[in-house]
C-alpha cells in the first residue's frame, strides 16, 4: 500500500513512521523551501508541489491529488493544519478513488461550522456554553444578547478554530470594534466573516476528548487531555492525564464525547473539546475532525498508536480495542518547541540550525522535523518538534521534562526552551492549580531575561552579526560544504532507499 502524506514538518514524519511500521510506502510532498526539509528525506518517494506560499502549494488541491495520481497512492493522510479539515479536499479525494484518511466529508462540514455543530450538540442532549446557535447579522444582535446574558461575553468566528477569531469582551463599548476585529480575522484565516456569540465562563479549564470511530458504528474514548495552559488561546503545555479530574468524572465526560461523536457519525480519530466551569460543569465547545498536534501524550498512557488506527479505519477495518479494554497508565506532558524568542515578545526566530542535540534518556520521546544544517523558514508554522515526556506519577513525568529540556540543545537560533523551563518550575502549575487565562497573566515574569540571559542575548547579537558578515562575504561554514557523497550518505542512513 502507499499513503501520500499531505503535510509537513514533525506530524509528516509521525505518519511515515507509521507507514514504515505497518510495510506502507510512503510519499511526502514538498514546497521550494522545503526541498531538504527532513520529511522528504524520510519519505520513500517525494514530490514538489509548488513555490513557498501554503496557498500555492500544501493548499492547492488540485496539486496534491495531481500528485497522488502520478504516484498512485492509495491513500492520503492530512496531517493536521492545512487541509486535514477541508471537507471539499476529503470530496477530491473520493473524486479521484483514493481513500482520505480521515472522517467523511459529511462530519467535517457538520463540525466545522461552530454554529451548526452547537446546534446538532444540543439535539444530541450534549451541554453546550450558553450563547447564539446562528451567526449574527448585525452588531446589534451582540449587543441584544449581551444585554440580555450579562458581560463578558465571546465573540467568536463561526468557522475555523485553533484559538483564532475570538475576543472576550467585558462591556458595550468594547463591543463594536471587537466584532469587526473578529469579522475580519474570520474572514482573512477561514475565507468566512461570519461570527456569532457566547457567555464567556470565568476561569475555565479547557480539557478534551480523544475519541476513535470505525465504519462499523464502533466509538470509544481514550480518555482527557488538559490543554489548559494557552498564550493568546494557543495550546502550549498539554498533559495527559487531568490532573483534577477522577474515574467518576472522567468515565461522564468520555460518554458525552461519544454522544457527541455519535451525532456525526463519526468514523476516524477526533476531538471533543469542552470547557470546565468553575462550579465543575462542562460544556461542548468544538470537535478538531483530524489527529491532534497533542496526540502523543494519549498514545504514551494508553499505548494506542492513533495513526496507524486512523489508517486502518480509512481502509475499512474494525478498531482494535474495545472500550472496556482501554486502560491509562502513568502520565505524559508534552512542550511545543517553537522557533520563537520568548524574551522578545516570542518573535519568530527563523535561520539556520547550527547544531541540534536532542535529549534522551527514559520516558522521553521526540517528535522532530528538523536536523542540525536546517534553515526554519518563515513561511510557516514555526514549531521546531514536540518533546513528550512520561512518568509513573505527574511528578515524574514534570522533573523528566525539566531533565529533557535542560539537555535540548538548539545552536542558531531562539527557542521557547527556556519559557518551558520557567513553567517547569512554577508552583501554581506543578500544583496543578491553574485555568485558560493564567499564562496571559503570568506572562511578564516567565519571560523576563535576567542578568545572565542579557548578557548572553548580547552575545548572540554579536554572533548573528558575525555570521551576517561572513554570509556576506560568502564565508561558509561546515554544514554548508555539502556534497553529493554527503547527501547520499545522509539519504541512505534516514530514508532507508537509495538516492
Amino acid at each position: 500500500m502507499k499513503i501520500l502524506i499531505a503535510n509537513r514538518g514533525e506530524i509528516a514524519l509521525r505518519v511515515i513512521r507509521a507507514c514504515r511500521e505497518l510495510g506502507h510506502s510512503s510519499v511526502a510532498i514538498y514546497s521550494e523551501p522545503d526541498r531538504r526539509s527532513l520529511h522528504v528525506l524520510y519519505a520513500n518517494e517525494a514530490f514538489p508541489v509548488g513555490p513557498a506560499p501554503s496557498s500555492e502549494s500544501y493548499l492547492r488541491i488540485d496539486r496534491v491529488i495531481e500528485v497522488a495520481k502520478r504516484c498512485g497512492a492509495d491513500g492520503i493522510h492530512p496531517g493536521y493544519g492545512f487541509l486535514a479539515e477541508n471537507a471539499d479536499f476529503a470530496d477530491a479525494c473520493a473524486e479521484a478513488g483514493i481513500v482520505f484518511i480521515g472522517p467523511s466529508s459529511s462530519a467535517i462540514r457538520a463540525m466545522g461550522s461552530k454554529t451548526e455543530s452547537r446546534t446538532r450538540m444540543a439535539a444530541a442532549g450534549v451541554p453546550i456554553v450558553p450563547g447564539l446557535q446562528k451567526p449574527v447579522e448585525s452588531v446589534e444582535d451582540l449587543v441584544s444578547f449581551a444585554r440580555e446574558s450579562g458581560y463578558p461575553i465571546m465573540v467568536k468566528a463561526s468557522a475555523g478554530g485553533g484559538g483564532k477569531g475570538l475576543r472576550v469582551v467585558g462591556d458595550e463599548e468594547s463591543l463594536r470594534a471587537a466584532f469587526e476585529r473578529v469579522s475580519s480575522e474570520a474572514l482573512a484565516f477561514f475565507g468566512d466573516s461570519a461570527v456569532y456569540a457566547e457567555k464567556a465562563l470565568e476561569a475555565p479549564r479547557h480539557i478534551e476528548v480523544q475519541v476513535l470511530g470505525d465504519k462499523h458504528g464502533n466509538i470509544i474514548h481514550l480518555g482527557e487531555r488538559e490543554c489548559t495552559l494557552q498564550r493568546r488561546h494557543q495550546k502550549v503545555i498539554e498533559e495527559c492525564p487531568s490532573p483534577v479530574l477522577d474515574e467518576e468524572t472522567r468515565a461522564e465526560i468520555g460518554e458525552i464525547a461519544i454522544r457527541a461523536a455519535r451525532a456525526v457519525d463519526y468514523d476516524s480519530a477526533g476531538t471533543i473539546e469542552l470547557l470546565r466551569a468553575s462550579s465543575g460543569e462542562f460544556y461542548f465547545l468544538e470537535m478538531n475532525t483530524r489527529l491532534q498536534v497533542e496526540h502523543p501524550v494519549t498514545e504514551l498512557v494508553t499505548g494506542i498508536d492513533l495513526v496507524k488506527e486512523q489508517i486502518g479505519i480509512a481502509f475499512g477495518e474494525r478498531l482494535t480495542i474495545r472500550q472496556q479494554d482501554v486502560t491509562m497508565s502513568g502520565h505524559a506532558i508534552e512542550a511545543r518547541i517553537y522557533a520563537e524568542d520568548p524574551f522578545s515578545g516570542f518573535a519568530p526566530s527563523p535561520g539556520l540550525i547550527r547544531n541540534l542535540m536532542l535529549p534522551q534518556g527514559p520516558g522521553v520521546r521526540n517528535d522532530n522535523g528538523v536536523y542540525s544544517g536546517y534553515e526554519v523558514p518563515l513561511h510557516y508554522d514555526p514549531m521546531l518538534s514536540k518533546l513528550i515526556t512520561w512518568g509513573k506519577s505527574r511528578d515524574e513525568a514534570i522533573a523528566r521534562m525539566k531533565r529533557a529540556l535542560g539537555e535540548y540543545r538548539v545552536d542558531g537560533i531562539q527557542t521557547t526552551i527556556p519559557f518551558y523551563l520557567r513553567l517547569m518550575d512554577d508552583s501554581d502549575f506543578r500544583r496543578g492549580e491553574f485555568d485558560t487565562g493564567t499564562i496571559d497573566r503570568m506572562l511578564d515574569a516567565l519571560t523576563r531575561a535576567s542578568g545572565v540571559e542579557e548578557e548572553l542575548r548580547d552575545v548572540a547579537i554579536i554572533v548573528s552579526a558575525i555570521r551576517e558578515l561572513e554570509n556576506a562575504e560568502r564565508v561558509q561554514v561546515d554544514v554548508r560544504k555539502d556534497s553529493a557523497w554527503r547527501r547520499s550518505a545522509r539519504l541512505m542512513s534516514v530514508s532507508g532507499r537509495r538516492p
